[in-house]
């Protein structure tokens, strides 16, 4: 068991029994430390890469990830506790950390980690590439012909937009912006006794060490080709430094590195303050260019001199340099990902039409005669694309209302809603403009929507809108009828394709009345307070919750049958992991697939011991929330886009609807739910200590690959 891990073991002699106090807060008996928690998924991600069963280019992309989510970690997370810090916030994390015990210990955890991954890409990765003949070549391994292609590029397309930055006395630090990479150099000049118009300026020593900076240009690419095979490369940032001297004639460059900073990118918005939330959300997002920065790469190469000498510019310390024995940006390698090498990647999967759109029936009469329940990447996303493009086309479509959170660059459905405005259609979009990291694209959306005609709400005061809601209101005969689709993913095709999620097409009549209802609600001045069938945050959905693990344990405590099987992304929610022990000293069975980060401990005597956690990460992301509850026997399933999160649960608008078709809800119970509850390939068990150990087939067990086991299957 490694050091981080262990200390955050239970105290010894602990008690078997283990009452609970009213609130789990600062107590590490009970809690594990959120940002630890989500380090260890990045680990699991990481290991995906470190699967010599992989593809070479699949382990490739999960390097990227996993560079990728340490990006965000710490632009949202770790800039989080630097701002505590900085504002002198004393308050400890749920488990009981302080500030710096958790930035201490993050950076413990994160060192090793970043070695193995960048060891795992100079040794095996790039190696293995290079057997399949994709070579990335040091410039200074090219022979002259190569070398001179390379130089002719370096002059035609990217000299012109580079912009060497000095910095001296009439130069101060220049601004080096979030996620940018950049050389730092030393310089002298070649001849110390020229005229030098630095001694004009600041009277600096002629033969003094200069310092300057070179951003790479953003929309250049990071491999340069190096002949026409395609497949032969050299880095950027390495040509760049190779003909630094035409960028400083009359200067000496001693030594040129490689740099890269991380900034603060939480946007956290005084809408109290905001008379126009798109104006405001723009605005924002122009000043978080410019926020304080947590982190500063470097390569290892780069003398201590010049590394402190960048950290103290940007305003950083010792304790914010990681040292990277090599590429600092590997998403840039995902170009390799985009070759025609399929036999490099995984292979495809066939995609199945659910059966019920087989017929020659429209969307709606299909829908009428049952609910369809649509399970991707497995099933085509076309089901749902599908949907939203027929009611834009019917005419006998009166409405369309939909939530939209993140919806990819090039929409289908937005292109069908501006359709449908077209004609004559009411159309409301709900467009989140606080979706982290789509800001942008979002608001390009709504000004394209609202130039449409489309009636644009860019949410409620205070609160995100996550909920995935799309409602389709049809005349039919004398009498309106209502459509719903409701899901666990966003209306995105794109990331259809690579997260798992489950949605449900439905004509039921409450959970229809309850979409308009919870239309009305964001929309207008509603203020409703309840709901027929959909669990709401933040009105009725943390209530709802707890009383369903409540009657669970009720359940228990009389002899009848009581299982919680829940599938999310996190589980952060303190008063719901109190609920979950307490539910399981009652003697709840509980079984919690968590992709990510959990703060709940398991298998703890006396507390926990009936509570299981498992980890699923493979080839796609889960994404599917998916909540189980044996109710007596009166089995109820729900789905939905709420993670067991405080902020999901308080502070965002999410729907968590259940499953009313007995077919579906026994589909999701016992094909769905068990799948994942099996798999011996990618899943690993939480301990109590924290770690997560693989879960590997016994000698006499079929090998169950959960994510590959629904491929083709239908409902």
């Amino acid at each position: 068991m490694s050091q981080a891990v262990r200390e955050f073991a239970l105290p010894e002699n602990e008690t078997a029994e283990m009452s609970l106090p009213e609130s789990l807060l600062y107590d590490r008996r009970f809690l594990f430390n959120r940002e630890l928690s989500w380090l260890e998924f990045n680990r699991r991600v990481l290991e995906e890469a470190l699967d010599e069963a992989n593809p070479v280019l699949e382990r490739l992309k999960f390097l990227s990830i996993f560079s990728t989510n340490l990006d965000e970690f710490f632009m949202i997370r770790v800039s989080g506790l630097k701002e505590q810090i900085a504002e002198n916030v004393a308050e400890l994390s749920p488990d009981g950390m302080t500030v710096a015990e958790q930035l201490k210990e993050i950076r413990e955890r994160l060192k090793p980690m970043l070695a193995e991954q960048m060891m795992s890409l100079r040794e095996d990765i790039l190696p293995r590439l290079a057997s399949e003949g994709i070579t990335i070549w040091p410039y200074d391994s090219l022979n002259e012909a190569e070398r001179k292609n390379i130089d002719e590029y370096f002059l035609n397309y990217v000299f012109p937009v580079l912009t060497p930055q000095a910095v001296d006395a009439s130069h101060p630090f220049p601004y080096v912006s979030n996620l940018s990479l950049n050389l730092g150099l030393t310089l002298i000049p070649e001849d110390p006794s020229a005229d030098d118009p630095a001694i004009d300026k600041g009277g600096e020593d002629p033969g003094e060490l200069r310092f300057a900076r070179i951003k790479l240009p953003p929309n250049v690419s990071r491999l340069i080709p190096v002949d026409d095979s395609g497949t032969k490369f050299t880095m950027l940032g390495e040509v760049i430094a190779a003909n630094v001297d035409k960028l400083f004639p009359g200067m000496v460059v001693i030594d040129c590195h490689m740099f890269r900073v991380t900034r603060d990118a939480d946007i956290e918005l005084r809408e109290d303050e905001a008379g126009d939330l798109l104006r405001t959300m723009e605005q924002e997002l122009r000043r978080k260019r410019r926020r304080f920065p947590v982190r500063l790469e470097v390569h290892s190469s780069m003398p201590e001199d010049m590394v402190k000498f960048f950290a103290a510019s940007i305003g950083l310390t010792e304790d914010d340099v990681y040292r990277i024995n090599g590429i600092l940006c590997i998403p840039d390698l995902m170009q390799l990902y985009g070759l025609n090498l399929p036999e490099l990647r995984d292979k495809p999967i066939p995609v199945v039409i659910p059966p019920a759109f087989r017929q020659k029936k429209s969307v709606f009469e299909v829908i009428r005669q049952g609910d369809v329940l649509l399970h991707h990447p497995f099933m085509a996303y076309s089901s749902v694309t599908d949907f939203v493009g027929a009611a834009a086309s019917d005419p006998d479509v009166q409405a369309i209302k939909i939530c939209l959170y993140r919806t990819g660059k090039d929409s289908p459905v937005i292109k069908a809603l501006m359709r449908a405005s077209e004609r004559g259609k009411q159309v409301a979009a709900l467009v989140e403009l606080k979706a982290r990291f789509d800001e942008e694209n979002n608001i390009e959306w709504a000004r394209k929507l609202e130039k449409e005609g489309v009636h644009v709400v860019y949410g409620l005061r205070g609160l995100k809108t996550h909920c995935k809601l799309a409602l389709v209101v049809r005349h039919e005969g004398n009498q309106l009828r209502r459509y719903v689709h409701f899901a666990t993913g966003n209306y995105n095709p794109t990331t259809s394709r690579i997260y798992t999620d489950i949605g449900i097409l439905t004509a039921d009549e409450e959970i229809g009345a309850d979409a308009s209802d919870l239309f009305n609600y964001l929309t207008g001045y509603s203020k409703q307070v309840d709901y027929r069938n959909l669990l709401v945050a933040p009105v009725n959905l943390r209530k709802k919750f707890t009383a369903l693990i409540r009657r669970e344990a009720d359940h228990a405590m009389r002899g009848k049958s009581a299982r919680i099987i829940a599938k999310v992304n996190s589980l952060t929610d303190v008063d719901t992991v109190r609920e979950l022990y307490l539910a399981a000293q009652a003697g709840v069975q509980i079984d919690l697939l968590v992709r990510g980060v959990c703060i709940l401990r398991p298998g703890i005597e006396g507390l926990s011991e009936n509570i299981n956690v498992t980890s699923i990460v493979g080839r796609f992301l889960e994404h599917s929330r998916i909540y189980y509850f044996e109710n007596g026997g009166e089995e109820e399933v729900f789905i939905g886009s709420a993670d067991l999160m405080q902020r999901n649960l308080d502070r965002r608008v999410e729907v968590i609807a259940p499953v009313k078709s007995p077919n579906l809800r026994k589909y999701l119970r016992e094909v769905v739910l068990e799948t994942y509850l099996n798999d011996n390939v990618n899943a690993q068990i939480l301990s109590p200590n924290g770690d997560y150990k693989h879960i590997k087939a016994g000698e006499l067990e079929a090998v169950l690959n959960a994510q590959m086991a629904f491929v083709g299957q239908e409902v």
